[in-house]
């Protein structure tokens, strides 16, 4: 299992660089002076480039190599991180920011692709999938406890200065222990594709996060990105092996499926964006003790995904995810109640039941949906359910961050936060209707 180790080190990075960040934003913020819209682009700049190399990675990987696009997308990623830890103003972190999400999208790739080739035997397989999913899921749930320690002790640079040992000893360890791998026929590339793509969810964030103080600037950033989203749409169905086929869609339980995963990245990932400010505004906690407090939502990841295996069993999709979804809902509403009722000093009880019934909800959720989108799209489009899985999770995460941040007005005032959490448990709400319309009951399956 060293290989697999080794691997997951990887997967480890690129999830610890976002749940560790999200503490640390405020102390950037203030250091770089970024406004609410600057705030979100430093979580929106890594995702996007994250979201659209995901599209072409692969192919590139299935091409050159397997463990060539995972060293090299390592070797990109230990750059961007040497880079943000030393940006000295905000236009450069957000590059470096970019560039750290193209690295990412080529390290989770090919290493993916090498443990499934690594390990042929299913039990292997799955024992070794097993031991990655461990190592995300304490990413996920102990990165913003660990970012807050590290931001509070030495500073928020080093939260992407400590990336380099262990880029250090992927890149040393890799080609010692996996054998290189390529497919004999690959995808072929759609550049154009991609190109559309990322277009359209950078106008649509742009449009989000500056559009609320100029409604023609709004709806012209909207409509440039229906523009870019119907072009890329036509596109791909006129190509012979697309990258995301629309035809997904075709399936109602498919376009369930895709409101699901957006409304968990709006209720859950973009709200845990705004949580450290939102902390800090109502009981002026540091970051450190943010950090801690957000282990609330986060640790659920660690302890649940099993038991929510055996609860699909049980109930099946629909009423699994109307469950969790419903969760989700009532955390944010529990939130946004905690202000209406204590207003910029909002009850601890409540506002803290709420956060940990949002982490319940995403660890039954989270883990679910990718089998559920593999086990309902038409057998010969699984490989491609799987890829709108990780894009829209993704894209839902960017696109949330900036609805968020354009409903946020002072974030130095907890009562700012109102909308904020109506909004997530809006989506949230959106997404149980999903669950309940569109997705089949056991007897349908």
């Amino acid at each position: 299992m060293l290989p697999a180790l080794l691997l997951g080190m990887a997967a480890f990075l690129t999830n610890f660089d976002v749940t560790a960040v999200v503490i640390a934003l405020p102390a950037i913020a203030r250091e770089l002076e970024f406004d609410v819209a600057g705030y979100a682009w430093v979580m929106d700049a890594y995702s996007l480039a994250f979201t659209s190399c995901l599209l072409f990675a692969g192919a590139l990987a299935d091409r050159h190599g397997r463990r060539r696009a995972m060293l090299v997308g390592n070797a990109i990623f230990a750059f961007a991180s040497l880079a943000c830890g030393l940006a000295w103003d905000g236009p450069t972190l957000l590059a470096a920011r970019g560039l750290q999400g193209i690295g990412a999208a080529f390290i989770v790739t090919g290493g993916y692709a090498l443990i499934a080739g690594r390990y042929v035997e299913a039990r292997a397989r799955a024992d070794a999938f097993a031991l990655v999913g461990v190592m995300s899921g304490v990413a996920m749930a102990f990165g913003p406890t660990m970012g807050g320690l590290v931001s509070s002790w030495i500073g928020w640079r080093w939260i992407f200065l400590i990336n380099l040992p262990a880029c250090a000893l992927v890149a040393w360890g890799v080609p010692r222990l996996v054998a290189e791998a390529r497919e004999a026929a690959p995808r072929p590339l759609d550049l154009p594709g991609v190109a559309l793509f990322t277009a359209a969810l950078a106008a649509l964030v742009e449009a989000l996060l500056h559009g609320r103080t100029s409604t023609s600037h709004l709806l012209a950033g909207l409509a440039l990105s229906a523009v870019f989203f119907a072009a890329f749409g036509i596109q791909q169905r006129n190509r012979a092996a697309p990258i995301l086929d629309p035809g997904i869609f075709a399936r109602p339980a498919m376009i369930g499926i895709a409101i699901l995963l957006c409304a968990v990245s709006v209720g859950y990932w973009a709200v845990l964006v705004y949580l450290p400010l939102f902390l800090a505004a109502a009981y002026g906690w540091s970051s450190e003790v943010a950090g801690l407090a957000l282990l609330t939502a986060t640790l659920p990841m660690l302890f649940l995904p099993p038991w929510g295996g055996r609860l699909v069993g049980r109930l099946g999709w629909r009423l699994h995810f109307a469950l969790a979804l419903g969760i989700l809902a009532a955390g944010n509403a529990a939130m946004a109640i905690a202000l209406l009722w204590g207003g910029a000093a909002p009850p601890l009880i409540p506002t803290f039941c709420g956060i940990a019934a949002i982490g319940v909800a995403v660890a039954l959720a989270h883990p679910q949906l990718s089998g559920a989108a593999v086990s309902l799209a038409p057998p010969d489009l699984a490989g491609i359910a799987a890829a709108v899985t990780v894009v829209m999770r993704q894209g839902g995460f960017a696109v949330g961050i900036a609805i968020l941040g354009a409903m946020l007005g002072d974030q130095g005032s907890a009562v700012s936060y109102l909308w904020p959490f109506v909004a997530a448990a809006a989506a949230a709400a959106a997404g149980l209707v999903a669950a309940l319309v569109l997705l089949p009951t056991p007897a349908d399956k």
